[in-house]
């Protein structure tokens, strides 16, 4: 488009230089014809000439000569003011008896002829129902007024088609050479196209987390390293191949912590259980045992089930992190949401807990013991992290959006003092917490979020959380069974 523009801008500019160049030109060819003409002027025919037809009055004796042109113009006036003045036009069968057939000069432009200086210098001017005339008006050594001119018609003809002419050949030009331009540059673009698509399918790829095969590459005919595109092509195949490098390496260290983890958490549930198994059995006999003693007993006893728990949490995100297939089976997320905040009440009564769910069953495709650990991570998180008499009000409903499949909407809100801005980026990262703004009763292990997170993303789900002083919201949306149908 801009090359067209370009060459639109030099066709305007080269064609007004020539339509300026051959005015010029005509206008010195037109002033030459005319100063011949007024030269012939001075050797009229006599009055006395023979003529067929004595009745035709005569012309200006400046038109009674051999060789002036059709439209040629003559003005004489005397010295005792008698004027004379007409316009040579072609012969007609109505004219056969006057060899120099004229027109009358209308009073207008005749007066108009009368105020031109007798200087001999050649000037335009338009006569009005005459057209543009080049004229040229001086004194004869009589002291008659003389004017003598010629019609510009022709001229501009030619001036006009000249510019039709250059300016339809201009346009056919322009346009020809934008397709030929756009299909050339096409098929010069075309490898930066193709890399373009690689750039694009590479750019797609979830390189953030798991396991990346990074396959994509640039084909041979795009890597040439004679061609410029070729040079791009073949430096776009060096990087791909060292992000794969990194990404093996990072997927590598990612496994083996992973395993590591797993291992340790495996490992450490037994020797929990027996450390929790013995405190236990110590607690029930608190009469042989000093006080001290069963008070760090009863210590002992609560932090190995806050341990276990933390164990069994990181085994959880190990294995969701190991990629397993998941648990496809319908389940009842009605009656899951119900029991949770069921058993919520119970663990918190200092809260008040409100449920809202519709009549009609909802159903969905899942593990339902990971589905149920989602909602009562949730809700313990607005317990923990809400003071005493907070309400918190969990709604399930289902959203349908056009030219969407039907999802189910999960919505666990709080009036509580709300998660601190700068935390909301992380709150679903393992560990984070948002405890500097937000009251607890009990301990955390800051990875009930995360879990949620994990798990949501196993079951192509999302979780969002919105937070403010005052009302705190996580929306959970799952996918529906496939042909559900809301009441």
């Amino acid at each position: 488009m801009q090359l067209a523009g370009l060459l639109a801008l030099v066709c305007l500019i080269v064609g007004v230089l020539t339509e300026f160049a051959l005015r010029d030109f005509l206008i010195g060819q037109l002033d030459d014809r005319l100063a011949a003409a007024n030269e012939r002027g001075n050797h009229s025919l006599p009055s006395d000439w023979p003529r067929k037809n004595p009745a035709v009055p005569l012309p200006p004796d400046l038109l009674r000569v051999p060789g002036q042109g059709v439209g040629t113009l003559g003005m004489r006036i005397e010295p005792n003011g008698t004027v004379l003045a007409g316009v040579l036009k072609a012969t007609s069968a109505t004219s056969a008896g006057d060899p120099f057939p004229y027109d009358p000069v209308p009073a207008a432009q005749l007066a108009l002829l009368k105020t031109l200086p007798p200087n001999g210098i050649k000037q335009t001017k338009d006569l009005g129902p005459l057209g543009e005339y080049r004229l040229v008006a001086s004194r004869t050594p009589s002291g008659a007024f003389v004017v003598v001119g010629l019609p510009m018609r022709d001229l501009l003809d030619t001036l006009w088609r000249l510019g039709f002419i250059f300016g339809g050949v201009a346009l056919g030009g322009v346009v020809f050479a934008g397709v030929i331009g756009a299909v050339t540059i096409r098929r010069t673009l075309r490898p930066l196209d193709r890399l373009a698509a690689t750039a694009s399918r590479v750019a797609e790829l979830p390189l953030d987390r798991g396991e990346v095969a990074l396959l994509v590459r640039v084909s041979d005919v795009d890597t040439d390293s004679r061609t410029e595109v070729g040079k791009v092509g073949a430096s776009l195949n060096r990087m791909l191949g060292h992000v794969s490098d990194a990404l093996s390496a990072r997927q590598a260290s990612e496994s083996r912590v992973r395993q590591f983890v797993a291992d340790a958490s495996h490992e450490l549930r037994t020797p929990l259980a027996a450390i929790r198994g013995y405190s236990e059995l110590t607690r029930r006999s608190l009469e042989q045992v000093p006080k001290d003693v069963a008070f760090a007993m009863s210590r002992v006893e609560s932090e190995s089930a806050r341990m276990t728990t933390l164990v069994e949490e990181l085994l959880l995100l190990a294995r969701l992190d190991s990629g397993p297939q998941v648990i496809r089976e319908p389940v009842d997320l009605s009656r899951i949401v119900a029991d949770a905040v069921s058993d919520a009440h119970l663990a918190g009564t200092d809260h008040r807990w409100l449920l809202n769910v519709p009549a009609e069953p909802i159903t969905v495709f899942g593990d339902a013991g990971q589905i149920h650990q989602v909602v009562i991570n949730l809700l313990n998180n607005a317990r923990t992290h809400t003071p005493a008499g907070t309400i918190v009000s969990t709604k399930l409903s289902v959203a349908q959006e056009s030219g969407q499949s039907s999802k189910a909407l999960l919505r666990i809100s709080d009036n509580g003092p709300g998660i601190p801005q700068e935390v909301l980026p992380e709150i679903f990262e393992r560990f984070a917490r948002g405890d500097n703004s937000r009251s607890r009763a009990a301990g955390s292990t800051g990875l009930g979020l995360a879990i949620v997170s994990a798990v949501m993303a196993a079951h192509q789900g999302e979780v969002s959380v919105h937070s403010e002083p005052g009302h705190t919201e996580f929306t959970v949306v799952f996918p529906l069974q496939d042909g559900y149908e809301p009441a």
